[in-house]
């Protein structure tokens, strides 16, 4: 299959009918291919046998750098053998002229192996536009008998083919390359129109959104501040019906607060402002004896109700032990007595509602419950001479009671008065009517309406009220447990009435009274508020200790038109 190839020195046929290149011997083993050069007009071409008509299998070309022409071989000589008389070349030269193009997978190729075969493709110019097939090196004519041919000029070119896949012959001479062209000047405009179109569309996007960005935050400026852009309109509830539950605290205020009113009080230089609420429908009202107690014998009480019309009232009495008043306005019709509950009934827990004119904010209403019951308070003693100590046998509630409510209406859950507010404890500990002005901490005390009904309708038919009486006269300096019998009177007389319901019961000097009607009494305020607590005539089972031993006594309250 080798017939007609030129033969290498040095080098053997393979089993394949391809020629093994011999190698050269060198100490490191490695090699330096020589280059090419130019060859003299002299020498044959190589591949060109000695009858002057190119190898076919040379494709027409002619090598310009062989050092010396190949000898010239019959069909019948094995390419292996050499010619015979020709010497070896010092160094092993290729079997073909260089790639122009370099472009052999593995390399250049190596002097003793053709270089493998290598496609190339058409052309292809910048951008990706075709310019057309290359020329590439076709097929050589038949061999014709070895002659000694003319030297081939080297810029020869080499016929083009139509094929651009032909396959590659390493012996044929280079391809012409067809020279690059550049890209149609119109498609780079084209090209160029686009790019601009796209800068300015990016452009114009940006713009827009920077002047939406600017107008939103604009927008939302605006709505937070005022809520909307046009007239600021805020949700509310429509209107609903104005009545309440009858047993609300705001059914029990609207039903109460037509019957409360505001007083103000001065004379003898001093001044001050209290509540009552309405008895009865002939114009009684019912306060503190302490709210109108500025006025004396010729002060003003003016009376102020919650429909905002006033009229003069005057005291018709009033007493300081209970600290209960009444007075009486004429010419008011109309009035709306408030309804009296029983204090008897209330229980710890109970909800109440107070309603006052505080530092004389008519009509203000307040809610709590019952803290305790019979809660022993004493009040007033600014005089000195404890004429004017009230002492109360006090409703406690939470309710907050400031200065100003004293006299005012505590109601209980169906709008019934189940006390009369008197008295709070401040926060200096001190118990006073009007709390020293220092406002409510949760304790309000309120006189029971049972004792206050009583003392109202006294005062109202004798314009003065009775105190139950035992008839004796008590150590208030005692500090042990109890309430004890002082040794003498107040005003030298003995310190037991004689006649009286203590005597008759068998009480002694120096006895302590322990417990009335078996509860415990601690002190001697303690037992007078137990004692007034009831009506002149009721019956008291007391239990005392006289020389370390205990017994219990009966007796019937005595009466004092004392005030």
């Amino acid at each position: 299959m080798n017939e007609g190839k030129p033969g290498t020195p040095g080098a053997s046929e393979g089993p394949d009918g391809d020629f093994v290149l011999a190698r050269p011997e060198r100490p490191d083993g490695d090699y330096e291919l020589p280059r090419p050069h130019d060859a003299t007009a002299s020498t044959p071409a190589a591949g060109v046998p000695d009858g002057g008509a190119p190898d076919p299998r040379h494709r027409g070309g002619t090598s310009a750098d062989a050092s010396e022409p190949a000898p010239a071989q019959s069909t019948d000589t094995p390419a292996s053998t050499p010619a015979p008389g020709a010497d070896a070349p010092a160094h092993p030269q290729p079997l073909h002229d260089p790639d122009p193009y370099s472009t052999p997978p593995y390399g250049e190729p190596g002097p003793w192996a053709p270089a493998p075969p290598v496609q190339h493709p058409a052309a292809t110019p910048a951008h990706g536009v075709a310019v057309g097939v290359p020329p590439v090196p076709h097929e050589a004519a038949p061999a014709a008998p070895v002659t000694p041919a003319a030297p081939v000029a080297q810029d020869a070119p080499a016929a083009p083919v139509t094929d651009p896949w032909a396959r590659y012959d390493p012996w044929a001479a280079p391809a012409a390359v067809a020279p690059l062209q550049q890209a149609d000047p119109v498609e780079e405009d084209v090209r160029r129109r686009r790019g601009r179109r796209r800068r300015a569309l990016a452009g114009g996007a940006l713009v827009i959104a920077l002047v939406s960005g600017v107008a939103g935050g604009v927008v939302g400026v605006q709505l937070e501040r005022n809520g909307g852009i046009g007239a600021v309109e805020l949700p509310q509830a429509g209107v609903e019906a104005p009545d309440r539950d009858p047993d609300s605290v705001a059914g029990i205020a609207a039903q109460a607060l037509p019957s409360v009113v505001t007083l103000h009080v001065s004379g003898g230089g001093k001044a001050g402002t209290g509540t009552g609420f309405v008895l009865d429908d002939r114009g009684h009202i019912l306060t503190n004896d302490h709210v109108v107690e500025p006025a004396g014998e010729d002060g003003d009480i003016t009376v102020t109700f919650h429909s905002g019309d006033t009229a003069e009232a005057t005291v018709v009495g009033r007493d300081s032990g209970y600290d209960l008043a009444v007075v009486r306005v004429k010419g008011v019709r109309g009035l709306a007595p408030l309804p009296l509950g029983n204090s008897d009934n209330v229980r710890v827990g109970d909800p109440v509602v107070a309603i006052g004119a505080p530092f004389d904010l008519a009509g203000t209403v307040t809610s709590g419950i019952i803290s305790a019951r019979e809660r022993p308070i004493t009040a007033g003693g600014e005089k000195g001479d404890g004429s004017d100590v009230s002492y109360v046998d006090a409703l406690q509630t939470d309710a907050p009671i400031n200065p100003g409510n004293s006299g005012g209406p505590l109601l209980d859950g169906k709008g019934r008065v189940i006390g009369i507010n008197s008295a709070i404890r401040s926060a200096d500990g001190g118990l006073d009517p009007e709390g020293g002005q220092s406002g409510s901490i949760g304790l309000g005390f309120a006189i029971p309406i049972n004792q206050g009904k009583r003392v109202a309708e006294e005062l109202i038919e004798t314009g003065k009220a009775t105190h139950p009486v035992i008839g004796i006269t008590l150590d208030m300096e005692y500090s042990g447990d109890g309430a004890r019998v002082a040794a003498e009177g107040s005003d030298g007389g003995p310190p037991v009435s004689t006649g009286g319901p203590g005597a008759e019961a068998g009480i002694r000097p120096g006895d302590v009274i322990t417990k009335v009607d078996g509860r415990p009494v601690h002190s001697g305020e303690e037992l007078i508020v137990k004692t007034r607590a009831h009506r002149p005539g009721d019956r008291l089972e007391l239990t005392l200790e006289r020389g370390g031993e205990e017994r219990t006594v009966s007796l019937v309250l005595g009466s004092s038109d004392d005030g």
